[in-house]
């Protein structure tokens, strides 16, 4: 076993509270840390997306330099509170937003700065923050419990061989979802071009619409379209749709290994995103599946806004289901193909049209009746299949480095506590 030694937070790290800033301030002036930046990224990019207009003076009290944790602060649940974010450098005239606190080391050689961004951001600090989270109508992060949390930390030397190890591994996972991005913008642009523009390849290979292709007017969408090509609703493209199951009086979560999708997981890159994923077990998956049905090549569809999240199932699910929140659409293959309708449900012309129908209270989502209703312009099928068939490898390419990033997040979850207590060593 590793040694651990026992440090009161507040002796490593000075707390500091963020700017208080107006909307007049905000996409303008110098880099800027917002809340935003902060709960999604490990680490801070190494440009900050965000600007905001502040005095000098300003800078320096709200600076931010390498080694600093920046923390959520507030949040209305506790899922979203004290997510950390470490810098790795200095950031000059960079400030960082009110709804986050700043931790600044007191001293050198006792934290280091890679090994923190994994340490606070672990199952263990997580469970710290629940068990000792003010929660009033907001959870809240603030000096009194900074004051009192004491952390078990191995020593210097092992935190920068573990930090060190993990921090490759997490840039190796970043570069596979920025991979993704690229190839969801190629995806949309192709999409664009054929079905939006219409210049798609004609008969000649040449792009349709420039080329002089015949377009004829449509009553229904007032606006030209390609010569052959027919308006419709979406249930002419779609053979089946199903859903999941809600827990309820059907079965408990958190038993078993089977993972439990719903609509946080899906993303709008495409993918499945299984990290937070609750779990239950074959018999749960079993009475879900009768209902779901889904199979290879089945698109998945968040019913709740924002809506655009879709995933395209390249593979046949053992490990996994899905709840009542998530549309499984079956494609009718006789109209259409599964890669349209995926594109078709994530371009910003249906998002658009679908948000403005949905309905709810407190989640805004999209009915079953009302999706199938929805008119769309459909290809003949052999436009759509020659689509399919560009496209296929894009598919395959995302689905192969999602596994991969799920894979590396789960080898870096399950490293970090086994090297900190020397179940598991790095060798030289």
């Amino acid at each position: 076993m590793s040694k651990l030694f026992k440090y009161a937070f507040s002796d490593l790290y000075d707390i500091s509270s963020g700017i208080s800033s107006t909307k007049d301030q905000a996409g303008h002036g110098t880099p800027f840390a917002s809340f935003r930046t902060v709960f999604n990224n490990i680490f801070l990019p190494d440009k900050l997306p965000d600007l905001m207009e502040v005095s000098e003076k300003e800078q320096k009290i709200y600076s931010i330099k390498k080694g600093d944790i920046l923390i959520t602060r507030t949040s209305e649940t506790v899922d979203e509170l004290a997510m950390s974010c470490v810098a790795l450098k200095d950031y000059p005239q960079a400030s960082y937003s009110g709804f986050v606190k700043r931790l600044r080391p007191k001293t050198e050689g006792i934290v280091y700065d890679r090994f923190m961004a994994f340490f606070l951001r672990s199952k263990y600090f997580r469970k710290v923050i629940e068990c000792n989270t003010i929660m009033t109508l907001r959870a809240s992060f603030n000096e009194d419990i900074f004051s009192f949390l004491d952390l078990y930390l191995p020593d210097y030397e092992t935190q920068k061989r573990i930090g060190d190890l993990l921090y490759h591994m997490e840039r190796k996972r970043e570069n596979n979802a920025q991979i993704n991005d690229n190839l969801q913008q190629q995806l949309r642009l192709l999409y664009d071009y054929w079905f939006t523009q219409f210049d798609f390849p004609d008969e000649n290979g040449k792009p349709y619409r420039s080329s002089g292709g015949a377009m004829v007017w449509n009553s229904t969408l007032k606006a030209e379209i390609p010569l052959g090509w027919t308006v419709g609703v979406l249930s002419d493209c779609i053979a089946k749709v199903s859903t999941g199951l809600n827990p309820r009086d059907n079965f408990k979560l958190g038993n078993g290994s089977i993972r439990y999708i719903t609509v946080k997981n899906l993303t709008m890159s495409g993918v499945l995103d299984f990290s937070g994923c609750d779990t239950i077990d074959e018999t749960a998956q079993t009475l879900i599946h009768r209902r779901s049905d889904i199979s290879k090549g089945d698109i998945l569809f968040a019913s709740i806004a924002p809506l655009g999240r879709c995933y395209l199932i390249e593979q046949n699910p053992t490990d996994w289901e899905i709840n009542e929140s998530v549309f499984s659409i079956r494609p009718n293959i006789e109209m259409t193909t599964a890669e349209f309708l995926y594109s078709y449900f994530t371009s910003p012309a249906f998002i658009k049209g679908a948000t403005s129908s949905s309905t709810g209270s407190v989640f805004k989502g999209i009915r079953i009746n009302t999706l199938l209703d929805t008119k769309v312009l459909i290809p003949p099928y052999r436009i759509a299949s020659a689509f399919s068939a560009k496209v296929r490898g894009l598919f395959s390419m995302l689905d192969k480095n999602a596994a991969e990033i799920s894979t590396l997040s789960g080898i870096r979850d399950w490293l970090l506590p086994m090297l900190m207590n020397g179940q598991a060593t790095i060798s030289d």
